[in-house]
């Protein structure tokens, strides 16, 4: 699958994340000789999308209401999930520890960095360098409209 790679935004079809938006952190071409012997990608998305903001809201509600997102992570068949045009240029591998994902309490902590780091994206948008990953950045954010 040359089209999932990592960075790329995807919306998962399948399981009870069923049309969420996730990014790509690595995939798995051929499998590996464990339990998963078909073609996978690892993922980290928004279960709780941000809840909306107008311009007349103070910063303070601006604040809180950008809070409410909650990340997840999983291991999906490539099958599962539908690749878009967008990529997104944030550095999840550093955060999301393969080894950290087989230990429950370990995948608390993931959760929560992963956390900090949508909620630092979502709030500094206009930073992002380039313009193409900018609007990947802001595509990722957005309720999926369907």
């Amino acid at each position: 699958m040359a089209i999932i790679k990592s960075g790329k935004v995807v919306i998962v079809l399948a399981g009870r994340h069923a049309g969420r938006k996730a990014v790509v952190v690595k995939t798995y071409e051929d499998g590996n000789s464990d339990d998963k012997r078909f073609s996978h990608c690892l993922v980290a998305g928004i279960e709780r999308n941000p809840r909306k903001v107008t311009r007349a809201m103070s910063k303070k509600k601006v604040e809180k209401r950008s809070r409410s997102m909650k990340p997840f992570v999983k291991y999906m068949n490539v099958r599962h999930v539908f690749p878009t045009r967008y990529t997104v240029d944030m550095d999840l591998k550093k955060v999301v520890e393969e080894t950290d994902l087989a230990d429950p309490e370990k995948k608390v902590d993931v959760k929560k960095a992963l956390k900090k780091l949508f909620d630092d994206r979502y709030l500094n948008q206009k930073n992002v360098t380039s313009e193409k990953k900018a609007a990947g950045s802001n595509y990722f954010f957005q309720k999926l409209r369907f």
